[in-house]
């Protein structure tokens, strides 16, 4: 039975990509972006809650979010739990919808936001890597237990290392776009 697969090493790699996709999103920018508040988590009912189990978030400005909390007794809880994520949002109350205006951010922090996306996608890149390795040492133990043929390995390596030269691409324009939305209001 040989340990290489292909789509199995297309699907990791891929997984990378959407993770880097996901934590770009979550980093703010001058817009009002409703996958900035994913990582936001409430006490409620005695227990910790993703934002999105309690509460309805969207965008109806371009500098602007709100949530729109199902339970009012939650409201406060929600608030807090909004305080507590450091994303520099200033929660208002507006009866049963929390009002989350989009401060500007100054040059020094989109900066740091720009040099957040780098290493995010740097550790994407690991990710891929690390799925390339796996891929090569599996052929090579394919080869070595007489299941493939050296050409099969090469042919099979050449593979994975288009596959690579792909993901990472990816990474490098998603995380190009993201830089470009942040230094840019």
């Amino acid at each position: 039975m040989a340990k290489y697969d292909k789509a199995d090493i297309e699907r990791r790699m891929n997984g990378a990509v959407e993770s880097l996709k996901s934590d770009l999103g979550g980093l703010r920018t001058g817009r009002a972006n409703t996958t900035l508040l994913d990582p936001v988590v409430c006490e409620v009912y005695g227990a910790m809650m993703p934002l999105n189990q309690v509460a309805t978030v969207s965008a109806p400005e371009p500098r602007l979010l709100t949530v729109q909390v199902w339970d009012k007794s939650n409201m406060a809880a929600v608030e807090k739990g909004i305080a507590h994520a450091n994303l520099g949002l200033n929660p208002m109350i507006d009866g049963q919808t929390l009002r989350l205006p989009m401060p500007d951010l100054t040059e020094e922090r989109r900066k740091d936001l720009a040099k957040l996306a780098g290493k995010y996608a740097e550790n994407a890149k690991i990710a891929i890597r690390n799925v390339r390795r796996d891929g090569m040492e599996a052929l090579k133990e394919d080869e070595k237990k007489k299941e493939i043929s050296e050409d099969d390995r090469k042919r099979s390596e050449d593979e994975v290392q288009k596959l690579t030269d792909k993901y990472v691409a990816e990474c490098d324009i998603a995380a190009e776009a993201k830089e470009k939305e942040i230094m840019t209001q």
